[in-house]
Parts: structure tokens; C-alpha cells; sequence
């Protein structure tokens, strides 16, 4: 495992991530505390989860992966971990959120309330980064600011990030710190992987100008990068399988978003890559979102404890020149495959 430091931040974190997000839901929490104990021994000391977790979130379950997680937290030396949580977005977003009846925003009741409810069932005193789950486009960015930066000086949270964001969104974030004095984003988790490489196009430049770190979440493209929906191959308990059949229509055109015709073709390119050089799918997919200088940091998944295998290792993978070369050469030919 290596270690990296995130955007200007003194946390020093663990080159691969565990998300948790199917804790509580894929998972129960024996498995959720196998997949935990397996990470943890491997060297992973970076764990991202939100108040919503487990997906898909619904007013009964938020906040369960939180309490699972703060369970298995009590007899590890709490110094030796680096726990990230998230505040629901707002409302106005891309969904309203099952938490505080709908009626989410990013402003200093809601983050007070949020901040509260995390540390009771994570059983912690304070959270090490903690984030904005998605943006609010209604409240003044200095309000959610002045907020955030109160929990800093609070000592309830030690660093802030972002999800979810657009370039625009994180300049304006950091110039209003800059300029009102408050804590800044140091991190911003957005969607990221061989399937998906919006971020590159106009994100990246202001995470390099500015030291800020991207966190890619779904670097396996919610696992298609693994190679499991291979043609002819049921997806009966795949997560995409599941979504197909979901009544949320959300849940459903995610599934036809991250698992459609050409990102299901470019994944079977990039698995036989993959093989020609010696490495699982998930193992080359992780690995190149690591290859970039601002990720220092690549958040995995996973609902039994044998999945994690590939992806850990990843974290000790330097892809070639040449490899690289062909995966840039399906991602020409197959042009943003997710949209």
C-alpha cells in the first residue's frame, strides 16, 4: 500500500479507499465488518460514507452504513483511521434525498444536523474529511462555507471536500475561501474511470492549478470495468441487474447510463487488455485512475470480502506506456461511452 497527502491537507491516506455504501443493504453487517477487517489488514486506513448510505437510500435505512461502520470503529485505535463521511446534498439537486423529510440544503441548520447524527452513530468525536455529498444551487456558496468552516474550528471535523461538483462550482468554492478566510474544499469526489473521463476535460485543470485531490468513486464504473457482464452472462444480483428492475426510475437510468451498448463493448475491450498484460480488469481499471497526479487516493467497493482482492492490488501497480496507449486508443474509438 502506499500513502499520498490529500489536496494541502495533513491527511495522509492510503493509496486505495474502502467505500461502504453497500453496507447495509448488499451487505449485513458481518460481511460488512469481513470486508472492513480485510482492508484494514492490507494497509487501507481511508473509508469514505455518507448519511445516506446504504444505495439506494430510502427514509428507513439512511444512516445504517454509518452505525455499522461506527461499531466496527470502537476497538481500533481511532488515530490510525481516516474516516470520511458526506452531508446530504441539497434537495433542489439531482433527487431529494429520505433525510430530514426532503427538505435537505446545505446551509448551517442542516450541516449542524448532519454533523451531529454522523458522529453519534459513527461513535467518533470528530470526522478527518468531511464532504459535501452533491451542491446546493440555491443557498449562497458563503453560507454553506461559513458553516463548514465553523465545524473545523469546532474541532468536530478536521478537512473539507466536495462531490459531485463541476469546474465552475470548485473555482467558485475556493475563491470565496480564499477570500473570506474560511477552510477550503481540499478534495473533490466525483464520478472518474476508464468509462467515464469527463473529470479530465475541463475539472483536472483546476484540481493541478489549485492542489486539489480528485477521490474517484466508481473507478470500476460501478463494477462493468470488472468484466462481469460479459456477453451471455445473466445479471441476476448484479448491482446493474438490480437497478434495471428497480421502480425508481433514477435507479433506472443509472443502469442504462453505466451498463448500455458501448460501455459494456469498451469494457470487454479494456478486460482483454487487461489480460494480454498480465492483470484482472479491476486491477488495470483502479490503477489507472491512480496513474494521475492529483488522485492519491481511489475509493473501491464491494459487497463479499473476496472481491477486494483485484482492486487491492492495484494499489502497487504502475501501469506501462504502453498499455496506456491502448486503453487511449478504445476510449478514442468508443467516445464517452457513458454520455
Amino acid at each position: 500500500m502506499k500513502y499520498n497527502y490529500i489536496g494541502k491537507s495533513g491527511l495522509r491516506v492510503s493509496n486505495i479507499c474502502m467505500g461502504t455504501m453497500t453496507f447495509g443493504k448488499k451487505c449485513d453487517k458481518k460481511t460488512s465488518f469481513e470486508i472492513l477487517d480485510k482492508a484494514y489488514a492490507n494497509g487501507v486506513n481511508f473509508f469514505d460514507m455518507a448519511e445516506v448510505y446504504p444505495v439506494p437510500p430510502t427514509a428507513e435505512t439512511y444512516g445504517v452504513t454509518e452505525g455499522i461502520f461506527g461499531e466496527w470503529l470502537a476497538d481500533k485505535p481511532r488515530d490510525s483511521i481516516i474516516l470520511a463521511t458526506k452531508v446530504a446534498g441539497a434537495a433542489n439537486g439531482w433527487f431529494v434525498p429520505p433525510v430530514r423529510h426532503g427538505l435537505t440544503a446545505i446551509d448551517a441548520f442542516h450541516i449542524t444536523t448532519a454533523i451531529e447524527g454522523s458522529l453519534r452513530r459513527l461513535k467518533t468525536e470528530y470526522i478527518d474529511l468531511y464532504q459535501v455529498h452533491w451542491p446546493d444551487t440555491v443557498v449562497p456558496i458563503e453560507e454553506s462555507l461559513e458553516a463548514l468552516d465553523q465545524l473545523v474550528r469546532s474541532g468536530k471535523v478536521r478537512y473539507l471536500g466536495t462531490s459531485n461538483e463541476n469546474a465552475y462550482g470548485l473555482t467558485k468554492a475556493l475563491e470565496t475561501s480564499r477570500y473570506q478566510g474560511f477552510k477550503r474544499f481540499e478534495s473533490i469526489q466525483n464520478n472518474f474511470s476508464m468509462l467515464n473521463r469527463r473529470f479530465l476535460d475541463e475539472i483536472a485543470i483546476v484540481c493541478k492549478q489549485e492542489q486539489v485531490s480528485l477521490l474517484p468513486f466508481s473507478p470500476l464504473a460501478g463494477g462493468v470495468l470488472s468484466g462481469k457482464y460479459a456477453p451471455g452472462v445473466s445479471w441476476e444480483g448484479f448491482r446493474y441487474g438490480d437497478y434495471q428492475n428497480n421502480p425508481d426510475s433514477r435507479m433506472r437510468m443509472q443502469a442504462g447510463r453505466f451498463a448500455n451498448e458501448r460501455s459494456l463493448a469498451a469494457a470487454q475491450k479494456y478486460a482483454a487488455i487487461a489480460r494480454r498484460y498480465g492483470l484482472a480488469p479491476a486491477t488495470m481499471a483502479a490503477a489507472w485512475t491512480l496513474s494521475f497526479n492529483f488522485v492519491p487516493s481511489t475509493i473501491i467497493g464491494a459487497t463479499h470480502p473476496g472481491q477486494l482482492d483485484d482492486s487491492l492490488a492495484a494499489a502497487e501497480t504502475i501501469l506501462s506506456e504502453e498499455l496506456q496507449k491502448e486503453c487511449d486508443g478504445v476510449n478514442q474509438e468508443i467516445l464517452y461511452p457513458m454520455g
